[in-house]
């Protein structure tokens, strides 16, 4: 469940960033979620993406092998679980994008330049997920989650609320 939460957490905070480049440039968020809808948060997150990335942490976090010493072809497993899951989901961002169900409008943020939504859009986020699954102390899950949501939080009271940015 921590492991979902955290990732959930990162997406927030790509979110919040997105929606600033969308206030500041006045042009596009870096992607965008213009297809129909049962309701949009944000410029590009909506509310059905939202449940998708509360379970992927968990769902992604199942697969990992009991032993988080354990190397596959030399690699830490964390690390490689966490390269295939972040290649998946821009994959996977690929088809939505082929659509019309995800918007780019950068060429630094696009299907000719996978490397930033690779490690700005997944691998942080399967990285930090994986890290709080393998924490030893619940206590630890907890803050650590909490200061994710806190920061996510605090962010979204300052730039929606506050300042009307988003």
């Amino acid at each position: 469940m921590f492991a979902g939460l955290a990732f959930w957490g990162m997406d927030w905070f790509n979110e919040i960033w997105n929606g600033l480049v969308l206030h500041f440039t006045q042009y596009a968020p870096v992607w965008g979620a213009p297809g129909q809808t049962a309701y949009l948060i944000l410029a590009g997150l909506n509310i059905e993406i939202c449940f998708m990335f509360a379970i992927a942490g968990i769902g992604f976090s199942k697969m990992l092998p009991k032993d988080k010493k354990m190397k596959v072809l030399g690699i830490p497993n964390r690390l490689l679980f966490a390269i295939v899951g972040a290649v998946f989901c821009v994959f996977v961002e690929y088809l939505l994008n082929a659509v019309g169900a995800l918007t780019w409008d950068y060429s630094w943020w696009s299907r000719g330049a996978p490397w930033l939504i690779f490690l700005v859009g997944y691998l942080c986020f399967f990285l930090v997920s994986f890290w709080v699954f393998d924490m030893e102390s619940v206590k630890k899950k907890v803050i650590t989650v909490g200061v994710i949501f806190a920061f996510d939080i605090s962010c979204l009271i300052l730039f929606v609320g506050i300042l009307k940015w988003i």
